[in-house]
């Protein structure tokens, strides 16, 4: 039976989370004098708080609760419905954002990490409006229960089936052996990254605000920006630079920057989805920026390296900045990119998509198929670091990418019954699932969501969801047999 007394103490623990840092954009409203925008935050904050802190307090208990995994399922699907719910009211308030579903849409692609927007005119926009929209990517980017769960001792109850469910990977690892203190050292990592390449952008001569917004951005591998032409807005190659570097940063499993500060390279080298993760990006780097300079698309190797570089990063990593209109580039520059969007970042970082350890591992077992096929008397073991893989494993990236596949074909179907064309149907499927952002043709890199019908809006703000989740976490919870006893 499901925990509902348990399930409801920590959804409204983290609703209270949520709707406490809120208080930044009211800071940031303050500042610019953007009283509307004050007002529409606070009463959101207060109104939240007070309805959620009274049903955390109702459902408070004087023992320990205990947690499932079908509970967790549950939990995080739910926390991430009503967070993007709560946290589209002050778009609406102000009417920045007329529209609810809009909103909600806009939110949603925020705290997932996507990137896609409905606005057409984003520099309108108030900074406290624009601050809190970057900052839902922040909050999403490590995991809003991840977060929770570093402050669990306040709720009394154990967190790694909340990580297990809400974390991006087939596989979460315990980096020690406490949970909590895993999830700490996350967002400690986290948190000092975000630092550095805010420091870096504010050398390079960002404003404050704008240097806050980016990183928020790249490390969440999100891709909202202050700027109406995203990345491109700024010129300073050192600006493109840094942020192309952190992008890649934030793709990388974060488990490995804490071996990293352990002084475990033997580790560091061993690990094969790292390798795999880093060619990928130098070597699509390398084969865009050859077709650009061939192709005669932009004048010297220096300028056609340092777009491709950027663009490889923002679409493998999923974060979906622009610094050009990848849409105008030749053909091949475009395939590259467009199959960089199947494949996302690694597992245990921010980014969506695939990932690259089931890509690997998708590898391996075709490969270990044809070894069998030509030798049936052979022992033929799959490994990855260095170590068997699992056969669970198998069967769960096996899963995953047969249902990631459906469900991208499902929404294609659904999009396009609205009218729109196949290559933008595909497209708005790909990168919302992927947690990517912009694509291609009516959704590309200059383009909005916004021209779309609301009920598509819903679909995608789901889609976004299941994707950022990693399918399971929501799909599961749509069976008959979830419900069982």
């Amino acid at each position: 039976m499901i925990n509902w007394r348990a399930l409801l103490h920590v959804l409204s623990f983290i609703v209270i989370i949520v709707s406490l840092f809120m208080t930044a954009p009211i800071v940031v409203g303050a500042i610019y004098r953007e009283w509307d925008s004050v007002i529409s935050f606070s009463l959101t904050a207060v109104s939240s708080l007070t309805f959620f802190g009274f049903v955390f307090h109702k459902t408070r208990s004087s023992g320990r609760f205990s947690f499932t995994t079908r509970d967790g399922f549950l939990l995080v699907s739910l926390s991430w419905i009503i967070v993007s719910a709560v946290g589209s009211v002050p778009f609406v308030i102000t009417g920045d954002i007329p529209s609810y579903t809009e909103a909600y849409f806009e939110t949603m692609s925020g705290f997932t990490t996507t990137g896609a927007s409905i606005l057409t005119a984003i520099e309108e926009l108030p900074y406290a409006m624009l601050f809190w929209r970057s900052l839902t990517h922040w909050l999403g980017g490590m995991g809003i229960v991840v977060l929770v769960v570093a402050v669990m001792p306040l709720i009394g109850i154990g967190g790694m089936p909340l990580i297990q469910a809400e974390s991006p990977g087939p596989k979460v690892d315990k980096i020690v052996p406490k949970v909590r203190e895993t999830a700490k050292i996350l967002w400690g990592i986290y948190i000092g990254l975000s630092a550095l390449e805010t420091v870096l952008l504010l050398f390079g001569g960002m404003n404050l605000f704008d240097a806050l917004t980016h990183t928020f951005g790249t490390m969440a591998t999100g891709g909202f920006s202050p700027k109406g032409v995203s990345v491109g807005f700024y010129p300073s190659p050192y600006i493109q630079i840094v942020i192309t570097i952190f992008m890649v940063l934030a793709g990388v499993n974060f488990g490995l920057y804490f071996t990293l500060l352990r002084g475990d390279l033997k580790t560091l080298r061993k690990n094969t989805e790292l390798r795999v993760y880093l060619v990928i990006f130098f070597g699509s780097t390398l084969l865009v920026m050859v077709n650009l300079l061939t192709s005669g698309f932009y004048e010297g190797a220096g300028k056609s390296l340092l777009l491709a570089s950027f663009q490889t990063a923002s679409i493998l990593t999923t974060t979906g900045y622009a610094t050009a209109d990848f849409d105008l580039w030749p053909s091949f520059s475009k395939a590259v990119l467009f199959v960089l969007m199947f494949i996302g970042g690694s597992s245990g970082s921010t980014g969506g998509g695939i990932k690259v350890v089931r890509i690997v591992t998708f590898f391996k077992l075709a490969s270990n198929e044809m070894k069998y096929l030509l030798n049936p008397r052979g022992v033929h073991t799959m490994r990855m670091n260095g170590e068997a893989i699992r056969k669970d494993m198998v069967y769960t990236v096996t899963g995953f990418i047969f249902l990631y596949t459906g469900l991208l074909l499902l929404i294609t179907l659904a999009v396009a019954a609205s009218g729109i064309d196949l290559l933008s149907s595909f497209s708005t499927a790909l990168v919302t699932l992927g947690n990517i952002g912009p694509g291609f043709g009516k959704v590309g890199p200059t383009q909005n969501y916004h021209f779309m019908a609301p009920w598509i809006h819903w679909l995608l703000s789901l889609s976004m969801m299941i994707g950022r989740l990693e399918v399971y976490t929501v799909l599961i919870i749509l069976t008959p047999r979830f419900w069982k006893k």
